[in-house]
């Protein structure tokens, strides 16, 4: 049996999460009914209360009902709300995590779910799964789920999507997962167009006893990845696609944020990065690209996404960034260039292809670097065997370095 956290605000709410933990129940698993309401009384018996949350946050409910605003409630119970589940968490008495809400149940569940970490069964059953659900999920594994109507009493359509979400967390749980492997970690970052540099560079580290963790460069991967290498279990980075500086830097839509590229160099990380795609900007469909670049080189990568060529000048300004944020470095890092082409797309003959703006690239990258941190040009494209090859042999060379010291 496993105890899960049905956790909601129980003032609104109340009816709807019992349903859930009577369910969880039936499942022969132990619900914890925890309280985030703020407003009315609550209308389920909770095993922890709402004072207590507020007390987490350095408040109480007394203080937020004098306040009187939605906003501050909402900001102090998502404030103490971690703590209180992550201790549960730590110390075993929680084994999986449950919610429903609307925006501001929402906002507050889902910050207690991303205090919780990666593997940890959590499900939020949410009428905000309609829209950009990135800033409640953050860089985390919750499963949303779109609760179709109001949340708002037991009706025909709320009973069936509860008490599915009921079976999905108690089926989470129920699931032993065994992690057999203590090979070191290796972090990659990979495009569609920088598929088989990763790939053939993922057999060269796999052969050397390593295992590759790879992540899509699509914002939330980047975000991802410097969530894992800072927190200290990863051994090596092999950061070939670096593409979300350009969405970042230009307004497109796969940004990772201005940190990025950021954890590996702070960490002393060994790592290797390479320019991978960053001749693409990535926006939406046609009709969503800004006006400003509507005489722009754009190739359609399906009806959803439509890419942007970069300029030589935004070439000069991303080097610039990337160098600065490689300049941070306290571990051994290389940059790798892939001479003939930095994606797919930007091969010989193929729509992105300016080698102008890629040669731009390249001196400004060795201009900006640190002149203690080498730079190695390679005359083929970033998915030849030869360069992802080389940038698996560079990266266990960079390891290697550290291992030493570590030795001495």
């Amino acid at each position: 049996m496993s105890t899960i956290a049905v956790l909601g605000t129980l003032d609104t709410k109340g009816e709807e999460h019992a349903f859930l933990a009577d369910i969880i129940r039936t499942r022969g698993h132990q619900p914890l009914l925890i309280d985030v309401g703020t407003s009315g009384r609550p209308r389920a018996k909770s095993d922890i209360p709402r004072s207590r949350v507020a007390r987490a946050a350095g408040s109480s409910i007394s203080q937020i009902r004098e306040k009187n605003d939605r906003g501050i409630a909402v900001a102090t119970m998502s404030k103490g709300i971690p703590e209180i589940v992550s201790k549960l968490a730590k110390s075993g008495k929680i084994q999986g995590i449950i919610s429903l809400g609307g925006s501001g149940g929402t906002s507050i569940c889902t910050a207690a779910m991303r205090a919780l970490p990666i593997g940890f069964p959590k499900v939020m059953v949410s009428t905000m799964t309609a829209g950009d659900i990135s800033p409640y999920v953050g860089t985390k594994d919750i499963v949303m789920i779109p609760s179709i109507v109001d949340i708002a009493g037991i009706n025909r359509i709320s009973r069936q999507i509860l008490s599915r979400a009921a079976g999905a967390i108690c089926g989470m749980v129920e699931v032993e997962v065994s992690d057999q492997s203590d090979r070191p970690l290796i972090a990659a970052s990979m495009f569609g167009n920088t598929t088989d540099c990763i790939g053939r560079a993922r057999r060269v580290l796999e052969k050397a006893g390593y295992e590759v963790l790879i992540f899509h460069a699509t914002g939330t991967g980047g975000r991802t990845m410097e969530t894992l290498v800072e927190s200290g279990m990863v051994t090596g980075v092999l950061d070939v696609t670096t593409t979300e500086w350009a969405d970042e830097h230009l307004g497109g839509v796969l940004s990772a944020g201005p940190t990025r590229l950021e954890a590996a160099a702070r960490n002393g990380i060994p790592a290797i990065v390479a320019p991978g795609c960053l001749d693409m900007v990535n926006f939406g469909s046609p009709e969503t690209i800004p006006e400003k670049f509507g005489h722009r080189n754009f190739y359609a990568h399906n009806p959803e996404v439509t890419l942007m060529r970069t300029t030589p000048e935004e070439c000069a300004e991303l080097a610039q960034i990337i160098a600065e944020k490689i300049n941070l470095s306290t571990g051994p890092v290389t940059f790798m260039i892939p001479n003939r082409a930095i994606s797919v797309i930007g091969a010989r003959e193929q729509r992105f292809h300016d080698p102008i703006a890629d040669k731009v690239l390249f001196q400004a990258i060795r201009a900006y670097l640190r002149d203690d941190i080498p730079v190695r040009e390679l005359d083929h494209e970033i998915n030849d065997q030869t360069f992802a090859e080389a940038c698996a042999n560079e990266l266990l060379a960079n390891i290697g370095k550290v291992d030493k010291r570590r030795k001495r």
